[in-house]
């Protein structure tokens, strides 16, 4: 089932939550901002939502199934396009990089999604994309506040780093690198963190995969 409705009902929620957890936020950039690395333009995000990272790390062109959404990423001044991951609607091996932060985990087939970001990248693209692991004190944290009726969790399916890359590597893709932050549990007192090297316990982990 289409997450659009939720997210077109909640979407200025949605956008606050930057404002209100400002430490996750901005951790969750630098670590999309350092597995991104000095990539080629021009730059696609799928599942765009308000454009909050797309803005920020210059990703010029934005896909999502909301439209009250796509009118937030428009007003950031990006280039926001109706659609779905699982139907990209873009010519094969247009785009050098895509980008995916926390999308994977509403979509209805994550396999599609990687195939379609797959076949719209060049060869030798880079798509990163960026997850809060199942298995993460975080991943825990969401999961129960979905349980308690949260309107984005609720209907979030949360994957581990190696669910996704078995997914990946289904899709056509390699890894080349990973970028996490987030190294205190919920609760902690919230903070900015830099980027580091993906050991297995960050609340969240973006992968840099190339399309072979």
């Amino acid at each position: 089932m289409s997450t659009a409705r939720i997210f077109d009902e909640y979407y200025e929620r949605y956008d606050s939550w930057y404002e209100r957890h400002p430490g996750l936020a901005e951790s969750e950039y630098l670590a999309a901002k350092k597995a991104l690395g000095d990539y080629k333009h021009p730059c696609l995000e799928v599942g765009v939502g308000t454009g909050w990272f797309a803005h920020r790390l210059g990703c010029e062109v934005g896909v999502d199934p909301s439209i009250m959404m796509l009118s937030k990423a428009r007003r950031r001044g990006v280039e926001a396009v109706a659609g779905r991951g699982e139907a990209l609607p873009i010519s094969s091996g247009r785009i050098p990089t895509v980008l995916m932060v926390v999308t994977i985990c509403f979509v209805d087939d994550p396999l599609r999604v990687l195939m379609e970001s797959s076949r719209v990248l060049v060869d030798g693209g880079r798509l990163v994309a960026c997850i809060v692991p199942r298995d993460s004190e975080w991943g825990r944290h969401y999961i129960e506040l979905g349980r308690r009726g949260h309107p984005f969790y609720r209907h979030a399916r949360f994957y581990t780093v190696e669910e996704l890359l078995n997914i990946a590597y289904e899709a056509g893709l390699r890894l080349e690198g990973a970028a996490a932050t987030i190294t205190y549990p919920p609760g902690a007192g919230e903070r900015v963190e830099g980027p580091v090297e993906y050991t297995g316990g960050e609340g969240f982990v973006c992968l840099r995969l190339v399309k072979a």
